[in-house]
């Protein structure tokens, strides 16, 4: 859910925009979107959330070179159990680890 906006932030990174026009200043300015779909993806991104007050605390990375892409995300589950989810893709597909740290809990306690 965050990776997905996160990597949609980073696709807008990588559009370049260029204007286009002389010196004249009765010369409108035009503005041209180009995406370069032939060039090699490669990036990472990290972020973490520590929410003590609102229960939210997670965390991710991802990295990226061509085809392969891996990742890992964490977060803290109601019942207070760390989940974390190792992921990795290429053009086979995406290979999912999922553990858990801690123990359940169960009902009230802020």
């Amino acid at each position: 859910m965050y990776g997905k906006a996160v990597l949609g932030l980073l696709v807008l990174g990588v559009v370049a925009v260029y204007g286009q026009g002389g010196g004249d200043h009765h010369h409108h300015h035009h503005l041209e979107e180009y995406i370069d779909y032939q060039a090699h993806p490669h990036y990472h991104y990290d972020y973490h959330v520590h929410d003590l007050k609102h229960h939210d605390v997670k965390s991710q990375w991802e990295t990226r070179d061509g085809h392969h892409t891996k990742g890992v995300y964490t977060l803290i589950q109601p019942d207070h159990k760390k989940r974390i989810v190792e992921y990795e893709a290429d053009k086979h597909g995406v290979r999912y680890t999922v553990k858990f740290e801690g123990h359940g809990h169960h009902g009230g306690g802020n």
